[in-house]
């Protein structure tokens, strides 16, 4: 009776739990999201330092594995250490904060304003912190879990003036891409410590406050669809997969340079063509090539195509 007695107090304790804070906000440069509730389980994707979620779910009682909903609408597990639970008071106050936004590739924090103290956390481009206060060449920050430390201004920037310098154009959206080159792939990965294609492309267009759909199949059903590799602008996105199908499925995206060359995550970040007269012709994916797509004419026009001043996770 006991034990019947302590399971019913434990299951209303997490139900509880859950209709207080059914909100949450990623606590680390890089969260892992998982297939089921289990650090073995396979990685489905990734989400950012300060990105908001909802949480759908809870596995157990003791509510170590939260189901979260991200801003690309895309659901996976993750451990609550990687993120910090907060009822909707507590997540819109986060949301209206001022935020620091990390614009260099990766950095850390530390506990002073010296790059000789001890560190804080690592970020990563596209991290988003509380900005504190803004002094002498740092950024003093605070994470979700009310952790502090400090930025150089070297590797992040107030937001008000992130957003006004904020450049969307192809030339400069290119050279993001090109500044991933040769880093790593991986699998379900979506941050410069390692990317899948469709995490390559994700990654490359948040930098530039672009929220596209998480995966390949999803964002080549988004913008226009461009067929003739020949229409093909600089900024589209190129999609591959399967042609020996009634419905040709996509499995693979890049960005399209212009010439007949793309940059995609494959093995590592790397540049192919698709004409076989170019040193760096790609006969494999040459050969699935499907279509093309420009998405970046339709931002703000498209629920799957918006921005974090847009979109309502980032808004509520």
């Amino acid at each position: 009776m006991k034990k019947w007695i302590l399971s019913v107090v434990g299951l209303l304790s997490a139900l509880c739990f859950a209709a207080a804070q059914e909100y949450g906000v990623v606590n680390i440069s890089v969260c892992n999201l998982r297939s089921t509730p289990d650090f073995d389980a396979e990685m489905v994707s990734q989400a950012l330092l300060g990105t908001p979620v909802h949480i759908l779910q809870v596995n157990d009682g003791n509510n170590k594995w939260p189901q979260v909903l991200t801003p690309d609408t895309y659901t996976g597990w993750v451990h609550y250490a990687a993120i910090t639970p907060m009822s909707q008071r507590e997540y819109h106050a986060w949301n209206k904060a001022e935020k620091a936004i990390v614009t260099a590739l990766t950095g850390i924090v530390y506990e002073k304003r010296s790059t000789k103290s001890a560190t804080v956390s690592d970020v990563v481009a596209g991290d988003r912190l509380k900005l504190l206060q803004e002094r002498a060449g740092w950024l003093k920050v605070q994470f979700p879990d009310g952790r502090v430390g400090y930025l150089s201004k070297k590797v992040a920037m107030r937001e008000k003036k992130w957003r006004k310098q904020l450049d969307q154009s192809v030339p400069a959206i290119l050279a993001s891409a090109r500044s991933m080159l040769g880093f790593p792939y991986m699998w379900a990965g979506m941050s410069p410590k390692g990317m899948d294609c469709s995490g390559f492309v994700r990654t490359v267009l948040f930098m530039h406050d672009i929220i596209i759909p998480r995966d390949a199949g999803p964002q080549s059903r988004t913008g226009e669809r461009i067929l003739p590799i020949g229409d093909l602008q600089p900024g589209d996105l190129v999609f591959f997969g399967r042609k020996d199908t009634a419905a040709p499925k996509v499995s693979h995206v890049g960005i399209y340079l212009g010439e007949g060359r793309f940059i995609h995550s494959l093995g590592l970040v790397q540049i192919g063509s698709l004409y076989p007269d170019d040193p760096l012709y790609d006969a494999f994916n040459a050969g699935r090539y499907l279509f093309g797509g420009r998405v970046l004419p339709y931002v703000g026009l498209s629920p799957e195509l918006n921005t974090t001043a847009t979109n309502p996770f980032y808004a509520e």
